[in-house]
């Protein structure tokens, strides 16, 4: 993407106040390229933390100076969400999306220290060009990571053993990985979801672990960390570092939450995913028109209203 399409006329900005700092990221949904819009699911996962950083393994206290990379970056919002609470984060992704990446971390960083002069309490934010799979790019970004953040990063087949063998090639040996993602292809999903199992102990953040208003039962979280090597099935041609199990102590509070889902329960998250598309149609014959909508909903409603008109032809 070259620079003068910062400036186009299809460019457009998002203003989103996280750990109470407005931040503005600018997106350009015309460019070509699926990295340079702010999909929705970076928004469920920074009111995620935003929602659980008073306690447990998300609090300031605990991510301060933790090392995090975020894969497939776009416009930044998940990376700013970890930098907020104190890490020192690498955004990554493309060199197309770089442009409007760093753009963004440059602008909202400096927002934030002219509004807010002595702040030491956040942490750090940069930006690195990342392929998955290039292992110049990943010896460049100086793995292993304490965390690896990742969303809406998958939309391919043939991405997911990339995406795997990456994750794998940046990790140390307790690094959890925290994705958020909006089920578009349930083919895709099944299939993700299938690797995912195979490689990880694999927890679904529950509903109610998420921001009352921000989130939608196509988009979901999660949060894994990697099996020992004897009890994960290796199909794959590289071997991964042995993990030790940490998923269980990554829970937002420190006790167990009797509603937080696991792979077994898929089959209802996706029938919760049905139920919800015919509630959303429903609701998009009678709110839309009559009620007003906050900005959250419109962009709801109107990836909905997507969805629903994707296979209509207009002759």
């Amino acid at each position: 993407m070259e620079l003068d399409r910062l400036n186009s006329p299809t460019t457009s900005t998002i203003a989103l106040e996280v750990l109470g700092h407005q931040l503005l990221f600018s997106q350009d949904p015309n460019s070509g390229h699926l990295g340079t819009t702010v999909w929705d699911a970076s928004t469920v996962f920074v009111k995620f933390l935003e929602k659980n950083c008073r306690k447990g393994r998300f609090c300031p206290s605990k991510l301060k100076g933790k090392r995090v990379i975020e894969l497939g970056a776009g416009c930044g919002v998940a990376g700013f969400g970890m930098a907020l609470l104190g890490c020192n984060v690498v955004s990554t992704d493309q060199i197309e999306v770089l442009p409007l990446l760093k753009r963004n971390v440059e602008r909202n960083t400096s927002r934030i220290m002219q509004m807010n002069p002595g702040l030491d309490s956040i942490g750090s934010i940069e930006v690195a060009e990342l392929d998955w799979g290039n292992e110049d790019h990943i010896r460049a970004v100086g793995p292993p990571f304490d965390y690896i953040i990742g969303t809406d990063v998958v939309y391919a087949e043939h991405l997911l053993e990339r995406l795997l063998r990456t994750i794998f090639a940046l990790s140390g040996p307790k690094t959890p990985i925290l994705v958020g993602y909006e089920i578009r292809s349930t083919s895709v999903h099944e299939q993700m979801l299938q690797m995912w199992k195979r490689h990880f102990d694999l927890k679904i953040v529950p509903r109610a672990k998420m921001d009352d208003n921000y989130q939608h039962a196509s988009i979901q979280l999660y949060i894994m960390g990697q099996k020992p090597q004897d009890e994960s099935k290796q199909d794959t041609a590289f071997e991964p570092h042995q993990h030790i199990n940490e998923v269980d102590k990554i829970e937002t509070n420190q006790e167990q939450d009797e509603s937080g889902g696991s792979c077994n329960e898929v089959v209802d998250k996706m029938d919760d995913y049905g139920a919800q598309k015919v509630k959303d149609t429903e609701d998009l014959q009678t709110k839309f028109p009559s009620g007003k909508l906050s900005d959250w909903e419109g962009r709801r409603y109107g990836s909905m209203a997507a969805r629903l008109l994707q296979h209509v032809k207009i002759t």
